[in-house]
């Protein structure tokens, strides 16, 4: 249970909806029940529940070559992300520039393709090392690395023509 709003946040980024990251949340949920003889206590479950969690999206969406819709959600939905962050100040304009930055940075996440953006919400955002990261996609570290600074400079670019 104290992983939900993780794998959640894994989850929309993954699939941007909410129905569907509610789903893959589920998924996760239930598989790892069935399989709770697999993991090994004193190890890392966030890290065992993101590996089955972006399974699911692989096995689910990427093979099936579903067609998945990315909707615009407003910030004002709870549970989201970029309105956990802290802000430095609580004053109205810090709000509004928090809320129009995480409105630019979602729609640029949105913009890149699943395989750069699965390393950059891992790494970045869920707070997993390189290494974790790589167990999770199944993928060698040098290759997260690589997707990571391939994902970032996209999201630079993207992210850059929004400035200007």
């Amino acid at each position: 249970m104290t992983h939900l709003d993780h794998l959640y946040r894994v989850a929309y980024y993954l699939v941007k909806n909410d129905v569907d990251a509610q789903d893959c949340v589920q998924e996760t949920c239930a598989r790892a029940l069935t399989s709770r003889d697999q993991f090994t206590p004193g190890t890392n479950m966030k890290a065992w529940l993101t590996k089955i969690l972006y399974n699911f999206f692989y096995d689910f969406y990427t093979r099936n070559r579903r067609t998945i819709a990315a909707e615009d959600l407003s910030l004002s939905a709870g549970g989201d992300f970029w309105e956990t962050l802290p802000t430095q100040s609580a004053g109205p304009e810090t709000q509004v520039s928090a809320q129009e930055l995480a409105v630019k940075v979602d729609d640029a996440l949105k913009q890149i393709p699943e395989e750069f953006r699965a390393p950059i919400v891992l790494v970045d955002m869920g707070d997993f090392t390189y290494a974790e990261a790589a167990e999770i996609l199944s993928c060698p570290i040098g290759t997260v690395r690589s997707r990571l600074s391939r994902g970032r400079k996209l999201l630079h670019r993207i992210l850059g023509r929004d400035v200007l």
